[in-house]
């Protein structure tokens, strides 16, 4: 873990993408012959790779660890080299994996989009990858599974922790909520653990072990990933019982058929980049982190004016903190900091916790209910209050009676401006 540890520290990196909610899929068209007769379907691209590099490299932290192409000897060119299909199966089946790499149509137009369209984002994602990918490989490889599918996350989130889906997905492994619970995954208004990157990892990858115990088949395994395995299954139910995702790819849901091209394109341009004259942007080394445990409600502002360290570097360290606020007082939290302001935060906690508390925790524990009974001055002075209930045929008169109070005495404490009352509603009795 101490290792683990030690490579999260690089981890840095949080992409300010456009909410997802927001954008519409974009497809590409694909053709695709079925017993001799052509057929054009329409794929969709993942979100995650529609982002213009404009707006990935616009957070605080892609502004300071991400350099756009300052090597001389690597820039991306807009020549895009076109090889055979000979060429591109021969690569793929080169590619060490015990993960089944096949090539067809589908396949092909999603390498072509990621070497062509895509280029820039590849470019960006290689450099990106830097900061997630040993965390990805530690924990695949802790479970015995295909290291090919640290890829994954490019696909799903695009290394944007506290990216979210259009159906609620969540962090870099995409988790919903209910499935991140499963998994040990936290989720409420303050905390999402689905955006912590070593507990959604692990926790993906004791999801992905199940899911392959389920299938036997990793295409299947990442299909169920992306649609979940009610929809495979009924996938394999419609397509009588194979188990083979290009069998049952047509009962598949739009968005999940181009998924595992998706996926096997993705291995394919991160390892032949360079053929297609992609270059990754380069990563400047970050400065070493360190955790503490909180025990108190914190909030970053308090960290950030007490110890001068930017609010957005905060955040980028801990996005699984949704409102800015570590709830400490509810259980032990961790805080990552920058190592070198690990001392200065110890040194200075009290002065960080008192500062400003009352106004950034302004939810009250406690609170007094003012008793109506001593603001009534007048008619049969204070007393108890009740709540009487009219019933059909009472009069104010006759409640009154029962109660031993005065018509005008009632009026006065419901505000009635005449006798009229209504059956079901309620009246407010001073005894």
């Amino acid at each position: 873990m101490n290792n683990l540890l030690n490579r999260y520290n690089a981890i840095i990196l949080v992409f300010s993408l456009i909410a997802s909610t927001q954008v519409r899929s974009q497809t590409v068209e694909v053709i695709l012959y079925e017993d001799g007769q052509e057929r054009h379907e329409e794929i969709d691209i993942p979100v995650s790779l529609t982002y213009p590099v404009d707006s990935l490299l616009s957070d605080w932290k892609a502004r300071n660890y991400v350099v756009r192409y300052n090597n001389s000897d690597c820039n991306t060119s807009d020549v895009n080299p076109v090889f055979s299909d000979a060429v591109i199966i021969d690569r793929l089946s080169r590619i060490p994996t015990i993960m089944e790499m096949p090539y067809n149509a589908v396949v092909r137009k999603f390498i072509d989009l990621y070497t062509g369209r895509l280029r820039n984002q590849v470019s960006f994602m290689l450099s990106a990858s830097n900061f997630y990918i040993p965390i990805f490989e530690e924990a695949l490889d802790a479970y015995g599974l295909p290291i090919e599918l640290k890829y994954l996350p490019i696909i799903e989130s695009a290394l944007n922790p506290s990216a979210v889906s259009r159906a609620g997905a969540s962090g870099l492994w995409q988790f919903m909520i209910g499935t991140g619970k499963i998994y040990g995954l936290e989720s409420n208004s303050l905390v999402d653990e689905r955006r912590d990157p070593i507990k959604a990892t692990w926790a993906a990858a004791r999801y992905l072990k199940e899911l392959y115990s389920i299938y036997g088949d990793w295409n299947l395994v990442i299909a169920a990933y992306n649609c979940g395995p009610g929809n495979v299954n009924k996938a394999i139910r419609r397509a009588n019982g194979q188990r083979d995702y290009w069998a049952i790819y047509n009962y598949l849901p739009r968005e999940t058929r181009g998924y595992v091209p998706s996926f096997i394109a993705a291995n394919y341009v991160m390892k032949y980049y360079c053929d297609h004259n992609i270059c990754p942007m380069e990563t400047r080394i970050p400065a070493d982190t360190d955790t503490l445990q909180i025990t108190r409600n914190l909030h970053f502002e308090q960290i950030a004016a007490i110890c001068g360290i930017d609010i957005d570097q905060i955040k980028s360290l801990n996005p699984q903190y949704k409102k800015n606020i570590i709830p400490g007082n509810v259980k032990p939290y961790t805080l990552r900091l920058p190592l070198n302001q690990i001392g200065t935060f110890l040194d200075k906690q009290d002065s960080v916790y008192a500062y400003r508390a009352e106004t950034l925790f302004s939810n009250r524990q406690q609170v007094e209910i003012k008793n109506e009974t001593s603001a009534y001055r007048g008619g049969s002075g204070t007393g108890k209050l009740v709540y009487h209930k009219i019933r059909s045929g009472e009069s104010l008169s006759s409640i009154a009676g029962r109660y031993r109070v005065k018509v005008n005495d009632i009026k006065k404490w419901n505000g009635l401006k005449n006798n009229n009352i209504v059956a079901g509603k309620s009246l407010k009795i001073y005894r």
